[in-house]
């Protein structure tokens, strides 16, 4: 009985190590993603610090949102905004807890996808029922409209600014587990 259990506890064992090597190799694809073809899967780490030295506020290091896509409704969006780190954990982050705060809502963060995805109008996102009532859905469009993720761009029309989308999917994507 002795031997049986020091087996099935090996077999666990065993099992444990290769589900947390696989779980490290997805986290790890998930974090890589696509790379070029010469190879270098870390090719845009690899430029922001060849370019640390450039100035004495990235002289610790520097955080960069990049990204380059087309929507959905055929716009292409091209972002790009970094920081030195030189002080940045010395500063007061409270200022920046609304802009989180909005986000904070899965009905925001679905009609962020619907704005994202072409859909514009007022009357148009009323009609999608997971966004909830009309009054439901202006308080979320006031919402992310405060924190600056919407804005209007006309009467009953809201948009994505274009410099707040790529900052608003690598937060998605930084949410990812």
């Amino acid at each position: 009985m002795d031997d049986e259990l020091a087996a099935l506890r090996e077999a666990v064992r065993v099992l444990t190590e290769r589900v947390d090597t696989l779980d490290a190799q997805q986290q790890t694809a998930h974090a890589v993603d696509e790379s070029p073809a010469d190879g270098d899967a870390f090719w845009a780490l690899t430029g922001v610090q060849s370019r640390l030295a450039d100035a004495p506020s990235t002289a610790d290091g520097a955080v960069m949102l990049v990204g380059s896509l087309t929507l959905p409704t055929g716009a292409p969006v091209s972002w790009q905004q970094s920081v030195g780190t030189t002080g940045m954990l010395e500063t007061e982050w409270t200022e920046r807890a609304a802009a989180f705060a909005a986000l904070g809502h899965p009905v925001r963060m679905e009609l962020l996808r619907h704005i994202l995805s072409g859909v514009h109008a007022t009357a148009d996102l009323a009609s999608i029922e997971a966004l909830g009532t009309t009054g439901q859905l202006h308080h979320h469009l006031r919402q992310l409209l405060s924190a600056g993720w919407v804005r209007q761009s006309g009467r009953g029309n809201y948009e994505i600014p274009a410099a707040r989308i790529v900052p608003l999917l690598a937060c998605v994507l930084g949410a990812e587990r």
